[in-house]
Formats: structure tokens, C-alpha cells, sequence
């Protein structure tokens, strides 16, 4: 079959591999839709960061060249043993969380925070820029009848939006502020609007970004143009109640934090390819606090439910649409170039 594996930083192959293989309590699903995620770009121009390269993943047992793709929609082709939820031709998503479930973060039920934690489509195992592939039964999650292939390509990005949200200590009626306006940033937009929000700032560099934060409802501002973070204590009479980091630039950093007002909070949802540097003081004297998410767990139903609602909704986040042969032109180098670009989806074909 034809799938995408990363070989290494900026070497991406389209490549025929064998088509993966059913096993007991396995699902094997065909790949309908596949987004290209932030995490996926942070690998092509500085992994490894997930992915295994030199020694083989603790759970996958895998390493590269590894398959890519870990948000993605499809339809159950064929079940293993002992799998009773779905049947073929059921539609679903997949939650590509990879883990032990011996560990004491698993025990916890935080499966997110496992200490050999991996993603499928990202440490092995397959992945969603294939035809297909074949995930534990646990891993998926049934795609209701009124939702889109398309939607469902974007349930795994959604919940990390809704996570972070429901990790902060945002309450309805709050003001937030997303610094980057990119999927994720965008996607925290309306989970903030799920939450309650009564006010939400959107900080970003690009205008088509900052006219689709607009479009869901945000308070855009430019910083090449504003002191964002006086701007922002001024629009909220003194500061946001949460921000969200969602740019892994250093600099950014200290101005979420700044951002937010006495005993604010900020939450780091970036994956990060750099160290950055805070001022303690600027949290410490105004007894604020930073917090880190990574993920998610126990959000996917939540999220389809939401989508049927009419948040998070694929035509207004869904910029371009791919097949696979062409993923590293039209998909990798065009977000890296392109700005006006949000999700980009890659159909198997």
C-alpha cells in the first residue's frame, strides 16, 4: 500500500510498504481523511522530537522510518478477535495516544501523561498517511452518522483545544486571549466559546489567520502594530483571567504571561523545538500561574458531541485538500510558506 514515512529532518517519502496486518483485539480501518498537524511540521523541519530514530519506541517497538498521520477519519474494513464495538464498514476516528497502562500515571486514569506515552502515526505503529492501518480497539471511537469524513479529520486537534480548556481554570463569563492563530490556536477559539467565554483575544502575526479568528468570533490583534500586552490589560480592564501559548516562540512566552492578570493563568500548548527564557518575577509578584498540557484524555466523546452542535466546523477551518503523492509540496512546504493556510487534509487515493 502507499504510505508517507519520515526517514528524517526535511525527508519525507511517499513510499509502497506492506499493507498492515489484523490482530486480536485489532481494527483495521481504511484512511479517509488525514490532517496534517503542528506536531507532524515540528518533525519534518526539526525531529526527531517523537519520533523514534536511533532506538525503537518502548510500545510500538518501532523506529524510523516511521509512518505519519495521526488525525485522521476512516472506515472499519476488518476486526479482529474478541473486537465487539465496531464491525466493518462502521465509520470512526482514532485517539492515537500510545500507552503502558502499567504505569502510575495510567493507573490514574491520566493515560496522557504515561511515562512511555507515543502517538500513533508519530512513534509508531502505522499511522493515518497511509491507506490504511490497524489500531487497538480502545483507539477508536465511532463517527456519528451526521458528521463528515472531514469532520472527523479533526477531532483529535479539537481535543487538544478542548483539554487545554478544561485543564485551565477558565470559568464562563472569563476573558481569554490564544497567542497564534494557527489550527490549534483557532480551535481553542471555539472551545472557549464551548466554555463559556465571555471575551476572547486572538494575538497573530498573519492576516488571513487573524481574519479567520475574527470569523469564529475573537478580538483580533497584529503585534507588529500593538503593544499586545498593554492592549490586551487595557480591553480587559487589567488583564486576562487565562491565556493560551499556541506559537512555540520563546519570546511569546513571557507575553502570555504578562497578558493575564493578578493570580492569572497561562497554559503552554505548544510542543516546543527551543528552550525559553521567563521572567519568575512577573509570575511570582502577581501570583500567577503556568500550567502545560499535552494532548488529551477522556475528551473525544465530548468533542463529536460539540462538532454536532456546530463547533468546531471543517468549512471554515479546512483551507486545502491534498491526495498523498503530493503531501510534501502542496502540504509540509505549503504551511511552512503559506500562511493563509490552516488545516490542510490528505486523502489516500
Amino acid at each position: 500500500m502507499k504510505a508517507v514515512r519520515w526517514h528524517n529532518v526535511r525527508d519525507l517519502r511517499v513510499e509502497q510498504i506492506e499493507e498492515p496486518v489484523i490482530g486480536k483485539g485489532k481494527v483495521k480501518i481504511k484512511v479517509e481523511w488525514a490532517g496534517i498537524c503542528g506536531s507532524d511540521l515540528h518533525e519534518y523541519v526539526a525531529g526527531p522530537i517523537f519520533i523514534p530514530k536511533n532506538e525503537p519506541h518502548p510500545l510500538s517497538r518501532d523506529k524510523a522510518p516511521i509512518v505519519m498521520g495521526h488525525e485522521f477519519s476512516g472506515q472499519v474494513v476488518e476486526v479482529g478477535e474478541g473486537v465487539t464495538r465496531v464491525k466493518p464498514g462502521t465509520r470512526v476516528v482514532v485517539e492515537p495516544i500510545l500507552t503502558c497502562g502499567e504505569c502510575s500515571a495510567c493507573h490514574k486514569g491520566k493515560y496522557n501523561l504515561c511515562e512511555k506515552m507515543g502517538f500513533h502515526g508519530l512513534s509508531g505503529g502505522g499511522g493515518g498517511f497511509a491507506e490504511y492501518t490497524v489500531v487497538d480497539e480502545h483507539m477508536v471511537h465511532i463517527l456519528p452518522d451526521d458528521l463528515s469524513y472531514e469532520q472527523g479529520a479533526l477531532v483529535e486537534p479539537a481535543a487538544v483545544a478542548l483539554h487545554a480548556v478544561r485543564l485551565s481554570k477558565l470559568k464562563a463569563g472569563d476573558k481569554a486571549v490564544v497567542f497564534g492563530a494557527g489550527p490549534i490556536g483557532l480551535l481553542l477559539i471555539e472551545a472557549l466559546k464551548a466554555a463559556g467565554a465571555a471575551e476572547i483575544y486572538a494575538v497573530e502575526l498573519s492576516p488571513e489567520r487573524r481574519e479567520k479568528a475574527e470569523e469564529l468570533g475573537a478580538v483580533v490583534l497584529d503585534p507588529s502594530k500593538v503593544d499586545v500586552v498593554a492592549e490586551i490589560h487595557r480591553l480587559t480592564d487589567g488583564g486576562a483571567d487565562v491565556s493560551f501559548e499556541v506559537t512555540g516562540v520563546p519570546a511569546v512566552l513571557q507575553q502570555s504571561i504578562d497578558a493575564t492578570k493578578f493570580e492569572g493563568e497561562t497554559v503552554i500548548v505548544s510542543i516546543w523545538e527551543n528552550e525559553a527564557s521567563v521572567k519568575p518575577n512577573q509570575i511570582v509578584m502577581k501570583e500567577r500561574s503556568v500550567i502545560g498540557i499535552i494532548g488529551y484524555r477522556d475528551v473525544f466523546p465530548a468533542v463529536l458531541q460539540l462538532m454536532k452542535q456546530g463547533y468546531f466546523p471543517a468549512d471554515k477551518l479546512v483551507t486545502k485538500r491534498i491526495k498523498l503523492d503530493n503531501i510534501v509540496q502542496e502540504g509540509f512546504e505549503a504551511l511552512l510558506k503559506e500562511k493563509n493556510q490552516v488545516k490542510i487534509l490528505v486523502k489516500a487515493e
